[in-house]
């Protein structure tokens, strides 16, 4: 049975759009086939990538809520449905009853234009290609219309025909007599399979389907800011349409890889660096590093193990307002030595001295303690 797509998210049903943009990046993260290896980890992330389209968008979401599954057909990653002649309840009550007079009401294929499918492409960023944002080039195997044919599927020349079996509708009918009353049964044209058209000369390139798939690259804008889960849309760079409807869009879904050394907090960039005891009681000044290169950080006296020192303006552009940045915030660390020179220890003696009586643990170490504690 499916599961719920709240559930499969760990959110309530009340949740804003916000909340189910963080449980997706969050699950995202943990179970995306580069990360988890794990068993059953591949079929997790595509449970959370179904749901996740399904409750972000408003209208699907609100489909979803009144008619659970049967309100957003699809595959998960498999493209967006166009829901635009889904009659809801009367639907579901009609394709009811169709299947109980025997067998079940197949849809009608379009005989007109119809839309080409959305696409799905995951990309990974390196982490400082999400923080800065740039240009990159993905390939993308799509469905292009047939250049010999026009997309007709026809061979050049010639052009379909009417379907004979279903005079054009694409369905035939029959009548079926049952202990409730007489039924019809409508079903796709086993003669056209339901486009209401035959041909007899196939196009040779395209086999008579109108379309080919090509590969082909493209070159994709990576806004500043961005981060795992973020969708970009590319318009008209899905399937294209048949018999001259338009294309459908692709979607790419990004990644971003951990990065060694820094890490990201919302908009704000977190690292550790380790200092010297004696530039922990002194301060000092030192070269670290940062996205934007090495800069100068001011180590002030005094500093205690864990303190936390601010960058501003060196985090992450904030996504659609790159001017705005996050902060850079740096963990200080503090190397105490396990052993001494002894002109070290002699100097460190001497200053033991002074403090003797407010070292409770008495010794160099405790001394230490003490400076750092205070």
């Amino acid at each position: 049975m499916a599961r719920d797509y709240y559930e499969i998210l760990g959110v309530s049903r009340g949740a804003d759009k916000e909340e189910i943009k963080r449980a997706y990046r969050r699950l995202a993260r943990k179970y995306h086939p580069d990360v988890n290896k794990d068993d059953g980890a591949d079929e997790r992330f595509k449970e959370i990538n179904r749901a996740y389209e399904v409750l972000s968008e408003p209208d699907s979401r609100s489909r979803y809520d009144r008619f659970g599954e049967a309100g957003v057909p699809g595959a998960a990653g498999g493209g967006y449905q166009d829901f635009g002649d889904m009659g809801g309840f009367a639907d579901i009550f009609e394709s009811f009853f169709s299947g109980f007079a025997g067998g079940g009401q197949q849809p009608r294929r379009r005989s007109g234009p119809t839309r080409g499918n959305d696409l799905r492409v995951d990309q990974k960023l390196e982490f400082r290609e999400a923080i800065f944002g740039g240009e990159k080039q993905i390939n993308v195997s799509h469905l292009e219309t047939c250049s010999n044919c026009a997309g007709s599927g026809a061979k050049p020349g010639t052009k379909p025909r009417t379907c004979s079996t279903c005079s054009g509708s694409g369905q035939v009918r029959r009548a079926t007599r049952t202990p409730f009353g007489s039924f019809t049964q409508v079903s796709t044209c086993p003669t056209c399979n339901g486009t209401g058209q035959t041909i007899e000369e196939k196009c040779e390139v395209c086999g008579g389907q109108g379309l080919n798939q090509v590969t082909k690259k493209l070159k994709i804008t990576i806004p500043a800011g961005v981060d795992s889960g973020t969708r970009l849309r590319v318009s008209g760079e899905g399937d294209a349409g048949q018999k001259g409807g338009p294309p459908g869009d692709l979607y790419v879904y990004l990644f971003v890889q951990a990065d060694t050394e820094f890490e990201r907090e919302g908009i704000n960039i977190l690292s550790e660096i380790k200092i010297g005891y004696l530039q922990a009681i002194l301060g000092d000044k030192i070269t670290i590093n940062t996205v934007d290169g090495k800069k100068p950080l001011t180590i002030p006296s005094g500093t205690q193990p864990g303190t936390v020192l601010t960058l501003e303006g060196l985090g992450v552009p904030k996504l659609g307002n790159p001017v705005a940045r996050g902060d850079h915030l740096i963990t200080i660390k503090v190397d105490i030595p396990t052993k001494l020179s002894s002109e070290e220890r002699e100097v460190l003696e001497k200053l033991l001295e002074k403090y003797k009586g407010n070292s409770a643990k008495g010794g160099i170490e405790g001394f230490l303690g003490g400076i750092f504690h205070r």
